[in-house]
């Protein structure tokens, strides 16, 4: 195997993860390159899971049995497993909904319904970017139509970076929201924060930064970041589906509306009117995601004993790697950065005029698994002339091995077609 400076024991964590010994296509061993999209998922995760259904499984909070103490025991702890890993000032600033896209759904709904001076109006404008998922466009699509609100936006340079330089008009007075993910899902940029943030704090504005692709990669300090709202989800850090964080300044989820009604959020219900619970339980309306949240929990556990400065130095070696061993690839063309230099994981391609469906059907006939498509970026394809790309997106079980895997798997698909 090639040996690479920063790499971890590769062997011994691909241990942990099950799926990655799969066998498909006629006897060929799985290369998963698909990290972006989802994770796979250690037995560590998926013991906790068992256990908690085998032996804990109620629901939470009010319940005086063993079981729902347990549960609760459980999911409560979950939300202090989340809350060190982030450096969270309080455990009260995390909020468990079901996805990242919630999380950012729950913070525009939130401006949307408050009051003074948070609330989001056809006076107030919104700022985000062209290279966003389209969890974090819609949202605010939305809430620009609903209240009038002008929505507004940073485009992007040739290279895959945002362009800043009308950050003064972007980001102006009127700006009530500043909302942009920390690491592109489709070009794997890292965005310069600390800009962003300091000309939203100029005008008063608050900030939210979509963290998916950022939690599971690299240390997340949402007290660093300097931010107001940190959202990302946990199957994409080794944790199950179903389960997502949002974190928020103790001060606005107190003064913030909530954005579900139901149970566990209320203090006081009459037929008359109802008072809330305070942050989170206010906005984690009905049952939550128990099971899941347990789940995420024990991903923590896992990702912390590794060290999250470990695997994003893994990780930037396989990337760099990848991008040298691209470069090799005749007709290829990387949409984003083409150096390791402030960029994640995530590798987008063009290979000629081979349309990516194709790349991508030809790859899976040799065992390697990559995602196709626009990635829910539809508007970064739109700022670069193509229809879609194929994505290679590594994680802290992939090697070097893969990356070959999938140059020679490249080169059978050129072969292929010609």
């Amino acid at each position: 195997m090639t040996q690479l400076p920063g790499l971890l024991d590769i062997e011994a964590i691909r241990k942990d993860f099950p799926l990655l010994d799969r066998v498909v296509h006629d006897g060929k061993k799985i290369v998963y390159l698909d990290n972006a999209a989802t994770s796979q998922k250690p037995r560590q995760v998926l013991d906790a899971l068992n256990e908690y259904y085998e032996q804990h499984n109620a629901n939470v909070h009010r319940g005086v049995h063993v079981l729902a103490e347990e549960a609760t025991a459980l999911y409560e702890g979950a939300r202090d497993k989340v809350a060190a890993f982030i450096n969270a000032p309080s455990r009260d600033e995390v909020i468990f909904t079901k996805n990242a896209s919630e999380s950012l759904n729950l913070v525009a709904n939130m401006l949307g319904w408050a009051d003074e001076p948070y609330r989001v109006d056809r006076e107030t404008e919104i700022a985000i970017t062209e290279m966003e998922h389209h969890s974090n466009i819609v949202p605010w699509q939305l809430l620009a139509q609903r209240t009038g609100a002008k929505l507004k936006w940073f485009g992007l340079t040739d290279d895959g970076r945002l362009d800043l330089s009308n950050i003064e008009e972007v980001i102006t007075e009127k700006t009530k929201i500043v909302s942009f993910t920390l690491v592109s899902n489709i070009m794997g940029t890292v965005n310069p924060v600390e800009a962003i943030v300091r000309r939203a704090q100029d005008v008063g504005a608050l900030v939210l930064i979509d963290a998916s692709q950022a939690a599971p990669h690299m240390p997340l300090d949402v007290q660093a970041l300097g931010a107001d709202f940190v959202a990302f989800t946990g199957h994409k850090m080794c944790g199950p589906t179903g389960i997502g964080v949002l974190w928020g300044r103790q001060e606005l989820l107190e003064d913030l509306p909530p954005f579900l009604g139901g149970g566990e959020m209320i203090e006081t219900v009459s037929m008359h009117a109802s008072t809330y619970a305070p942050a989170p339980h206010k906005f984690e309306a009905g049952t939550p995601p128990i099971a899941q949240a347990v789940g995420l929990g024990a991903a923590v556990d896992y990702l912390t004993s590794i060290g999250m400065d470990k695997i994003a130095a893994h990780e930037h070696a396989i990337t760099e790697y990848a991008i040298k061993r691209l470069a090799e690839v005749p007709d290829l063309r990387i949409i984003g950065p083409t150096t390791a230099e402030d960029r994640g994981a995530a590798i987008s391609f063009v290979l000629g005029d081979i349309h990516p469906h194709d790349v991508g059907q030809v790859l899976d006939e040799q065992g390697i698994a990559v995602r196709v498509g626009h990635h829910c970026a539809r508007p970064v394809c739109l700022r670069y002339g193509i229809p879609a790309t194929t994505r290679a997106s590594f994680y802290l079980y992939s090697s070097p091995a893969d990356v070959d895997a999938l140059i020679d798997g490249l080169e059978h698909v050129r072969n292929f077609f010609g």
